[in-house]
């Protein structure tokens, strides 16, 4: 019996390690638990990112009874950040620390910072919405202080994300580097999800002490699973000691480094072009669903599981691709091309008054953009000299999160411009948006085919990484 359990123990850890999503991604060196670990901080990114723009959002709007222009103005701070993370990602490749870290201790200023917004934030929407002795307090004081509290949370986000991504890409080579940004953005879909459940469940019974009570968890939740990701990932040694001989390029000559290297601009035009293209349905579609399908509400909100769905099918599926030496570009390119057809579902819903075009076309915009992102990402991860990945991935992702929110902003003011101009037709404001996404996913893609590298190119482009 023995030997059969070990034989069966065996069976089954082969099983995992060939079928489980990602776990090819492990190394000798790293293996799975430690990487699952790790992307500890992309689930407490995406706890955050359920908080700011989806609990609080309806919460201040309907039970706190903010003004929708403030909450709007609120949920834009932290985008003010967004720019940084390129520097952000240069100062941690050139952190000189006495501990001999570079990476770990932005993690943990980010962190904290993340933690500072989160202890604001209740107390300043309690102001906000006048409640109890809270309305004693000057309007203008709950104004300021949660335009902070959002601030502070939002660049907290950013730092942990940029300097996490970074140390992931420090810790693996680069053929396993594909299957780690699929585990990492697994992650957050992963922590999205869990946490839009948690938060929906604790605030279900509402009351503002609740509501206290679930930011200020959110806020120790981020400290533990930020701690726990980067306890000891990251090997003392691998920063120069403080007051070290030898000086370090300050961010303006990296920059220019960076900027001056192998089709740098073309790359994060490309990254802006796509994502801005992606982002615009992004307050669209449930809309959309109720003003021009007829569906409830109960309807509509499935749309939110079937984009996140369709984009784990396109992480998981480009993981495995990449893995295999596919071309970064070519794969985010093909991401591009698939959200194609996918707003042509969504246009033709209409018409022909089918919630299951709907249902698919939204399926296939989150299997496109996962495609894209996992794409892009993993060329700038695959592309990044060594001395300057955080400024790499930092650059990626301040285009990324930028793009994003203009995307956002652009598509809501696009379809209130259009439907004020033909207030008769319902659908007119929503296919000129969604045209205008083909017409820059089309645009992306003739970007990025300057950028697809032949396989030769692409060997010689390790090779130079790798010195």
């Amino acid at each position: 019996m023995n030997r059969l359990s070990q034989s069966l123990m065996r069976s089954w850890i082969g099983l995992g390690t060939r079928y489980l999503p990602f776990a090819d991604a492990a190394t000798d060196d790293v293996p799975l638990s430690r990487l699952l670990r790790l992307s500890l901080f992309q689930v407490a990114a995406g706890m955050m990112l359920v908080l700011l723009v989806g609990t609080l959002n309806r919460v201040m709007i309907v039970e706190l009874r903010v003004p929708a222009s403030l909450v709007a103005v609120m949920l834009a701070m932290p985008l003010v950040f967004a720019p940084f993370r390129a520097l952000i990602g240069h100062k941690s490749d050139t952190h000189r620390s006495a501990l001999g870290w570079k990476r770990v201790p932005y993690i943990y200023k980010g962190t904290m910072v993340q933690f500072a917004g989160l202890a604001i934030m209740p107390f300043a929407l309690l102001v906000l919405a006048r409640q109890g002795h809270a309305a004693e307090v000057p309007a203008w004081i709950g104004q300021v202080a949660a335009a902070l509290a959002f601030l502070l949370a939002g660049a907290g986000l950013h730092i942990t994300q940029t300097v996490g991504l970074a140390l992931a890409t420090d810790l693996t080579p680069p053929e396993k580097q594909p299957n780690v940004v699929g585990l990492m953005y697994v992650a957050l879909l992963l922590g999205s999800v869990v946490s839009a459940l948690i938060f929906g469940a604790l605030l279900s019974d509402f009351s503002h002490g609740r509501l206290v009570q679930v930011i200020q968890g959110a806020g120790v939740a981020t400290l533990v699973l930020n701690a726990i990701a980067v306890w000891k990932q990251e090997a003392r040694g691998s920063a120069r000691l403080s007051g070290s001989a030898g000086g370090d390029p300050g961010f303006q000559e990296s920059w220019a480094c960076f900027i001056a290297g192998d089709k740098a601009r073309t790359r994060l035009v490309a990254v802006g072009l796509g994502t801005l293209a992606f982002s615009m349905q992004d307050v669209m579609l449930e809309p959309y669903g109720g003003q021009v399908l007829g569906l409830a509400v109960s309807k509509t909100t499935i749309l939110t599981a079937a984009m996140a769905g369709g984009g784990l099918l396109g992480f998981g599926l480009a993981s495995y691709v990449l893995s295999r030496g596919f071309e970064p570009f070519r794969m985010a390119a093909l991401g591009a091309l698939a959200g194609v057809p996918a707003f042509l579902l969504v246009i033709a819903a209409a018409p022909l008054a089918s919630p299951v075009l709907f249902g698919l076309g939204t399926l296939l915009i989150g299997f496109g953009g996962g495609l894209f992102g996992h794409g892009t990402l993993t060329a700038t991860m695959n592309q990044a000299p060594h001395d300057q990945r955080g400024l790499a991935l930092g650059a990626w992702g301040a285009v990324q999160a930028t793009a994003a929110g203009i995307g956002v902003a652009l598509g809501a003011v696009i379809r209130d411009g259009v439907a004020l101009w033909d207030s008769h037709n319902a659908v007119t404001p929503y296919l000129t948006v969604y045209g205008l996404e083909m017409i820059l996913l089309l645009g992306a893609v003739v970007i990025m085919f300057q950028l697809i590298r032949s396989p030769g190119a692409a060997s010689r482009g390790q090779a130079a990484q790798a010195r």
